[in-house]
């Protein structure tokens, strides 16, 4: 088959988020050009490699079989580049880190401090759901992953820094100015949760159903903003992550509930598969997030009713 390299990095970025403009904005291309990639890719082949059902595209038979090989290939075109880039040093040099939505709130802020270090490093962030982040994790498609909820088995996981996950609500609420807030007391309440699957969901259902408590998830929303702006609308309480809050915590559109239990003390982790084969670059990265991590990023301690009304007080 007479296929380019490029014609398959775009196929490859097609199939991994099933979007021709999520794909065409990750390959800084138009999306009629990644279109015509694709188009020209299934003539050599002879086959189609997508099929249209409504308005979402799906990978046919040929195409989930073309994914397996192109991500194989991907995988040994880095292995190169890692190679030669560990001749020229850190000098120059790629990273490709994939983080969880809920840790895009503070990742750039660690990348940007990394690159200042280093800057001849070129830095790829992929932020994406929980889901997406395993399936990328066990094809081995980025250098490390960033995630609060790490899967149990074969992947390595280093926490680097804690992620108390709170109880947020409207100043005006009833309980916005109580203290010791007896869990049972929020059986009655609404929440505004994130989608089914995610960490920081399924760490409060676990949290509220370990202490015999019934969580009323009466919505449901596929981002923190989307929560944020929910909660403060008054359509019920919502868990989040602390780091995800700093802004509306300061300007006092929402408060932190003072909630028996809380916060969950979970963490933030770096993640990649056993064995892995890091670049220069790609250890260097890990280092500096185990070792600097907690200096680099500003983490607000929880501030709870009135105390939260004044804003978060940022420390290093």
């Amino acid at each position: 088959m007479n296929f380019t390299f490029r014609q398959l990095k775009a196929f490859e970025a097609v199939a991994r988020h099933l979007s021709y403009t999520r794909a065409s904005e990750e390959l800084h291309l138009t999306q009629p050009a990644v279109s015509m990639q694709i188009k020209q890719l299934e003539e050599h082949v002879g086959l189609p490699l997508f099929e249209q059902i409504g308005k979402r595209i799906h990978l046919t038979d040929a195409g989930r079989e073309l994914y397996h090989y192109s991500c194989a290939i991907a995988a040994q075109l880095a292995e190169v580049e890692m190679v030669l880039d560990e001749m020229k040093g850190l000098r120059r040099g790629h990273l490709t880190i994939a983080a969880a939505s809920t840790a895009n709130y503070f990742v750039p802020r660690l990348i940007a401090a990394f690159c200042n270090r280093h800057q001849g490093v070129s830095v790829t962030l992929e932020v994406s759901n929980r889901e997406e982040l395993l399936n990328r994790l066990a094809i081995n498609a980025m250098d490390l992953a960033i995630m609060g909820q790490p899967p149990t088995s074969e992947p390595m996981a280093h926490p680097f820094m804690e992620n108390p996950l709170v109880i947020i609500a409207p100043p005006e609420h009833p309980l916005a100015n109580e203290k010791d807030i007896p869990l049972s007391r929020l059986s009655g309440e609404c929440f505004v949760m994130r989608e089914t699957g995610s960490g920081t969901r399924g760490a409060a259902e676990r949290f509220f159903a370990e202490h015999g408590v019934a969580l009323r998830a009466a919505q449901q929303m596929h981002s923190s903003e989307a929560i944020k702006q929910a909660v403060e609308a008054g359509m019920g309480l919502g868990v989040l992550s602390l780091h995800t809050l700093e802004m509306e915590l300061l300007l006092n559109r929402l408060v932190v509930l003072d909630v028996e239990g809380f916060p969950i003390r979970r963490h933030w982790y770096v993640v990649y598969p056993r064995g892995k084969r890091f670049s220069q670059v790609g250890q260097a990265f890990l280092d500096f997030t185990l070792q600097e991590a907690q200096h680099v990023l500003r983490v607000p301690p929880v501030a709870t009713g009135q105390d939260a009304s004044r804003g978060p007080n940022i420390s290093t």
